[in-house]
């Protein structure tokens, strides 16, 4: 199902049952979060070799990690024996391997089969065959990102193009020096809702004036439904008393160094399909990673990252993180009261979207390529959904 014109106004969106449809979501996990590039951890959670996390891809559990270099490797959470599970909790630190805690086959940490019982008996087995299985790593603002394809799209069309399609150039979040930014606050929220449902709310002003009060003080533009991420180079900006992106429009912390004056008192929100939002602000980036667990299920991390001088000085920080971390209650909590209705047969055939939401079926347009297995989507909105407009005085000024 691709957008349908339904009036001059309004377009469809999916039906009901791409969002609680536990066959669909399969079909998601085995089409697109085990083919895309995916943002997994944070490079500084790993502080030194053996220092391990697990992530849940798709269906797949991966063990992301250091080895003795420095450099970092990722495998399939799985010994090459019977198949158990190598690591079962979150995050830990491995002495000076991995080992399998039902044969003791062990690993290096890269991934090579180091021991097992009387394997010194077994003269023709190949350690580097049947050692762990790799999984493709690129490093990116900081961020860990895996791809579980057999032969991984380009992430420099995938992500970096993302980021460029929005921003309208590549070398605007350079100046955010994102990956030296430090961790200042990271809060998980477990959502009972479909992971679409939550890129929808994210693409979408729509809902701001009703729901975002704190926002739409400090974004005053946002109250008229239109979100920055609509139009291409468009970042938000702060309301004329506004002194810093905060719950009550209070001075921020110190300014990152490369932001520009045409970057500064703005706020960008950024999409990186499949699982990632990017909000950038002059002293503060935000970096939300979604993990979809079920079809309704969806656990999402999110990181505030601030200069290293800022976080190390011990600063309060409280009013900065609790603006957005308000937005997200806000957000997931709509998502929730969304997801029982999926399902409902008033909702089979789906709703709609008003013009400033238009922008969105380029989304359902690309998932659904995706699940029916014909490829991805790229190129600007208009590609998809005819008559988006093409800047913010488009909108505001017809």
């Amino acid at each position: 199902m691709t957008a349908e014109i339904i009036s001059e106004s309004l377009i469809s969106t999916l039906p009901g049952n791409t969002y609680v449809d536990e066959d669909i979501f399969r079909t998601e996990q085995e089409r697109i979060f085990e083919q895309m590039w995916f943002c997994a951890v944070r490079s500084e959670d790993l502080a030194k070799p053996g220092a391990y996390k697990t992530v849940q891809i798709g269906r797949e559990s991966v063990i992301v990690t250091r080895n003795r270099k420095g450099a970092i490797r990722a495998y399939y959470n799985i010994c090459r024996h019977r198949g158990v599970k190598l690591c079962m909790e979150e995050s830990g630190e491995a002495g000076r391997s991995f080992q399998c805690p039902y044969h003791a086959w062990t690993y290096d940490f890269d991934g090579k089969l180091i021991a097992a019982p009387n394997l010194t008996k077994m003269p023709d087995i190949d350690r580097e065959k049947y050692g762990l299985v790799h999984v493709a790593v690129r490093e990116y603002l900081g961020y860990v990102w895996l791809c579980l394809a057999d032969e991984p799209p380009s992430f420099e069309d995938d992500v970096v193009g993302a980021i460029e399609e929005r921003l309208g150039d590549v070398q605007a979040i350079e100046s955010y020096d994102v990956a030296n930014l430090k961790l200042g606050r990271r809060i998980t929220y477990d959502v009972k809702a479909n992971w679409k449902l939550i890129i929808e709310n994210f693409m979408e002003c729509y809902h701001c004036a009703t729901i975002h009060p704190e926002l739409t003080e400090v974004l005053p533009e946002f109250a008229d439904g239109l979100a920055a991420q609509y139009f291409v180079g468009h970042g938000a900006e702060f309301g004329e008393d506004v002194k810093g992106f905060t719950i009550d429009g209070s001075e921020g912390v110190d300014r990152i160094p490369g932001i520009g004056d045409d970057q500064d008192r703005r706020y960008y929100a950024i999409t990186i399909k499949p699982t990632v939002f990017v909000n950038l602000v002059p002293d503060h980036v935000i970096i939300h990673r979604m993990f979809p667990m079920a079809a309704d299920h969806t656990i999402v991390e999110c990181d505030w990252l601030y200069l290293p001088s800022v976080v190390e000085s011990g600063r309060d920080l409280t009013s900065s993180v609790e603006l957005f971390h308000r937005v997200n209650q806000q957000d997931f909590d709509a998502c929730e009261r969304c997801q029982p209705a999926m399902g409902s047969k008033i909702y089979a055939k789906g709703g709609v979207l008003v013009p400033s939401e238009h922008h969105i079926g380029a989304f359902h347009h690309w998932v659904q390529q995706m699940i029916d297995g014909t490829g991805t989507v790229s190129g600007p909105v208009a590609d998809a959904v005819p008559d988006a407009p093409e800047s913010l005085e488009a909108v505001t000024h017809p």
